[in-house]
């Protein structure tokens, strides 16, 4: 699967515009990075560069110390991770900065929960817009087929959904069965009209929440299966695809602690 084929699939849709002029370099991605204003945590002006050129005080700390963010050619996952700067700047430049608080405050033989949140939802992110909360409570009741299926059409009215993390956009170029996300939802008023301005105002929450939350953890974000959002895949079309477990659990219950 090649560029051009990842923008034309509706979980990739935050990164159409960069996924459209193909493979970048690393020249045209810090062209873009300048042209944008990029900025690290640290407020240093983002840079992209090749391994070997970051030194030994770790990914985070360079990223927001000195702007650098080691990026691998020819790396599908690490390609990713640079759109996703590009496309969501706010919130990773503000993801940068609370792991470097985090990492002030953490001995070095001890990862907070901060910094296993930030790293998961680094990972495999996805912000969820909401203009009809019923529905995420449907998501995180694990009600997957009344929600995706039986309220199909008030999903796609509703909801939107906006992946972030670059290894779970590695991990749809090949997509299997149990491919899993870390969501968050923000209720809002409206839904913009397009994903451009939907991908601006996720950036803006997603900021916030970053910037904001004291006792940020892994508890905050809901396991979302990826191929059961409406779109991700034609097979999900039909009601009985919710019913795989595989994929689909239901929710942990006293009577059954080994689901969720």
């Amino acid at each position: 699967m090649d560029a051009e084929t990842f923008s034309r699939q509706v979980l990739y849709a935050p990164l159409r515009p960069w996924l459209e002029r193909g493979v970048s370099t690393l020249d045209e991605l810090n062209a873009g990075a300048h042209r944008l204003g990029l900025r690290s945590g640290g407020g240093q002006p983002l840079q992209f560069v090749s391994p070997g050129q970051v030194g030994a005080v770790g990914y985070e700390a360079q990223a927001y110390r000195h702007g650098q963010v080691e990026t691998r050619p020819d790396n599908w996952h690490d390609l990713f991770g640079a759109y996703v700067w590009l496309s969501f700047p706010r919130a990773k430049a503000a993801m940068n900065r609370r792991h470097w608080q985090a990492l002030q405050l953490e001995s070095t033989s001890r990862r907070g929960p901060a910094r296993d949140a930030l790293t998961q939802f680094d990972e495999c992110g996805v912000v969820v817009l909401s203009t009809d909360m019923t529905l995420w409570q449907g998501i995180r009741a694990h009600r997957w087929r009344e929600t995706f299926a039986d309220r199909r059409a008030a999903v796609a009215e509703h909801l939107r959904f906006l992946v972030f993390g670059h290894g779970s956009y590695d991990a749809l170029r090949a997509p299997f069965v149990g491919l899993c996300g870390k969501a968050v939802c923000f209720e809002v008023a409206s839904l913009p009209d397009d994903v451009p301005a939907q991908t601006t105002l996720a950036d803006e929450l997603l900021a916030d929440l970053f910037e904001t939350t004291e006792d940020l953890s892994p508890r905050h974000w809901q396991p979302l299966p990826l191929l059961g959002i409406p779109g991700a895949t034609t097979d999900n079309e039909e009601a009985g695809y919710y019913d795989d477990v595989r994929q689909f659990r239901p929710a942990r219950t006293s009577d059954n602690p080994d689901s969720g």
